[in-house]
């Protein structure tokens, strides 16, 4: 078997998985329903797996087909579901804030002993009830759990006033 019918191979098997236990699995935080983007397929794939699964090269290039697979969120599908259900819960070891991004309000999960993130985006619909939209989950590096201690510890603290 070839280099590239392996990768295929497990490609496939990633993809099930988030299916299951995120796409189709009928996640909810805070009382509301945690939803995927499916549009635009990238190689016959809804577009919230790559965003799961790769990161881009270069931060500020925006082209979902440059963006390369990581091993290491390849290897954690199974935890994106398993951090926002632990977060919800108010599970120890497990916290969660919100920051602006743009004109985004999210939502940052942090599986603190594990250094992995879920990231969630409010929506609200023109008919009112409001969802999250799974963004990314990624691993984290030193400079981003300090920036995360920051984030977080201002967003509780402001939640006190």
């Amino acid at each position: 078997m070839s280099d590239f019918a392996g990768w295929q191979a497990y490609e496939d098997a990633i993809y099930a998985i988030y299916l299951e236990t995120v796409a189709h699995a009928g996640l909810t935080f805070c009382g509301n329903p945690v939803k995927v983007r499916y549009m635009p397929k990238t190689k016959r794939k809804g577009y919230g797996f790559w965003h799961l699964i790769s990161e881009a090269p270069d931060q500020r290039n925006r082209n979902e087909d440059d963006r390369i697979p990581d091993l290491r969120r390849c290897e954690r599908v199974r935890w994106v579901a398993w951090c926002i259900q632990n977060a919800d819960a108010g599970a120890p070891g497990f916290s969660w804030w919100e920051n602006e991004r743009g004109r985004e309000t999210h939502v940052v999960i942090w599986a603190e002993q594990h250094d992995f993130a879920v990231v969630l985006a409010k929506r609200q619909t023109a008919q009112g009830p409001r969802f999250y939209l799974l963004k990314t989950a990624y691993c984290l590096r030193a400079h981003t759990i300090r920036k995360f201690i920051k984030e977080r510890d201002a967003w509780r603290a402001a939640q006190k006033d």
